[in-house]
């Protein structure tokens, strides 16, 4: 049963081995109705934590970021007809929660919101660099929206209009910068995977260039893929436009620190890219098997 003191909305954190972010995580989301963990089968306390903190449990084995999140959009039984998706790693302020509350309150609401993020990295936030302000699509009605096919950095697909809130989320993993570095190598795998993929089809630079002109997500992939295809040093030029074109260079040392590992992950991108194009190497025995 509803509780009338609370937001009619219901809550879905995906978790794997989340005991250090979940706490404040459920939180920052309990004037929600309803709040789910959707567990990867964590072998830390997350589940037991969550359990005590009065959240709703459920477990499936991960596959890959738009299956399993799009599984629990269309097997969950959510008691609301607005959802919000909450990493483990973000926090929801109480302005973000007004916002959340007048937008589903609305006479005439959108079909979803997209809401911006605060990027915290080394305790400090990335205001720069192309980071903020983040736009993720968080905030939706029941079947009204999905994740598109892509095992990593999926968007989601929105049937209807779009709503933007004013307020951030805060994104701080507390779990420091080996995890941070062990979470974007898989990523960078991912992510070249996908690029590999997508090098597959027949587009030429045309038709691609062609796509980089749309709005949306497609717009940023046909970028990506544009540059993947023919942009030398690529992680170089990802560099300088992160730390100078985008002045990452006024967020002082933390800046500095965050953009030199993104052109890493990009770097690591590019060597994965070629190990998969060639024959019996351990990345095609991975990802092509």
């Amino acid at each position: 049963m509803a509780d009338n003191n609370k937001v009619p909305v219901s809550v879905l954190i995906p978790t794997r081995n989340e005991e250090r972010n979940i706490v404040a995580c459920i939180d920052g989301v309990d004037w929600a109705d309803e709040v789910v963990v959707f567990d990867s089968l964590s072998d830390d306390t997350t589940v037991e934590i969550a359990t005590g903190k009065g959240a709703t449990v459920i477990q499936r084995e991960f596959d890959n970021f738009a299956d399993h999140k799009n599984w629990a959009l269309e097997n969950v039984s959510f008691a609301h007809d607005w959802i919000l998706i909450v990493d483990a790693d973000e926090r929801v302020t109480p302005e973000l929660a007004s916002d959340i509350k007048a937008a589903i309150a609305s006479a005439a609401p959108q079909a979803g919101y997209y809401i911006a993020r605060k990027n915290i990295f080394s305790g400090r936030w990335i205001r720069r660099a192309g980071m903020y302000p983040d736009w993720q699509l968080r905030l939706f009605q029941s079947g009204k929206a999905r994740y598109e096919q892509r095992i990593v950095h999926e968007h989601m697909i929105l049937d209807g209009g779009a709503g933007y809130l004013k307020h951030p989320f805060i994104h701080h993993d507390d779990k420091g910068i080996e995890r941070y570095i062990d979470r974007h190598n898989t990523y960078s795998s991912f992510e070249a995977f996908e690029a590999y993929k997508y090098q597959q089809q027949t587009e030429d630079s045309q038709t691609i260039a062609s796509k980089v002109g749309e709005k949306g997500p497609e717009h940023r992939r046909s970028l990506k893929q544009f540059a993947y295809r023919y942009l030398p040093f690529r992680p170089l030029f990802v560099f300088f436009w992160m730390y100078i074109f985008r002045l990452g260079i006024l967020d002082g040392k933390i800046g500095f620190r965050y953009c030199v590992l993104r052109a890493i992950y990009e770097f690591q991108i590019d060597l994965k890219l070629d190990e998969l194009k060639r024959d019996g190497s351990a990345m095609q025995e991975k990802f092509l098997k």
